[in-house]
């Protein structure tokens, strides 16, 4: 038996219709209360987003399909197996359309974001000092409010960042599904997963 975490929100529907149109799951699961259904020979634990990685590291979850910008802030210890290629989108810089040309002349930036170790490892190696401030959602408020210049985030449309006045200045890095497997459980369950990789493929 397989037991795979699987991320409610964003990557549910179309992690859903992958392991459905693949013959991985019978029938197509909602996502409500209930937090562990059973669908064929697969158990899924519905879980946020940025805890794929910590159920899959500890074993409690086999597999796991997590965002490539949540596996980037996590860093588990891991195998990272097969790029799903949905879910797709960009984990960018942006801020208000004033600031672009102080964003690429400062030696110093005051950033709001969720995702802090991205951030911090993404402006060292451009040899920028940067001043982090941890949020857990609606980071799009903070340059327009005036508690950072610049936020980092995940930019899909773009539709927010408009929305909000702000503008996509750097790219960090580019997003999308992968299946993740407990190092474990890829030893000990290793021809289920290959099957099942197989038919993700």
């Amino acid at each position: 038996m397989i037991k795979l975490a699987l991320p409610k929100g964003r990557l549910f529907t179309e992690s859903v219709e992958l392991l459905y149109s693949k013959g991985i799951i019978p029938e197509r699961v909602e996502e409500g209360r209930k937090l562990t259904i059973q669908a064929g020979e697969i158990t899924l634990f519905l879980v946020k987003p940025f805890d794929v990685p910590v159920y899959v590291e500890n074993g409690t979850a086999d597999l796991g399909i997590c965002g490539y910008d949540v596996y980037l802030e996590r860093n588990p210890d891991v195998y990272r197996l097969l790029d799903l290629g949905i879910g797709a989108c960009r984990i960018s810089v942006a801020g208000k359309p004033e600031s672009e040309e102080k964003y690429f002349r400062s030696s110093y930036i005051r950033l709001a974001t969720k995702y802090p170790n991205t951030a911090k490892s993404f402006f060292s190696r451009k040899g920028v000092k940067v001043d982090v401030l941890v949020l857990s959602g609606s980071v799009e408020l903070a340059p327009v409010i005036g508690l950072a210049d610049f936020i980092l985030d995940l930019v899909q449309t773009g539709r927010t960042l408009r929305e909000n006045g702000l503008v996509e200045i750097e790219e960090v890095s580019r997003s999308t599904a992968w299946l993740i497997s407990n190092r474990a459980s890829f030893r000990n369950k290793g021809s289920h997963i290959k099957e099942l990789i197989e038919k993700l493929s």
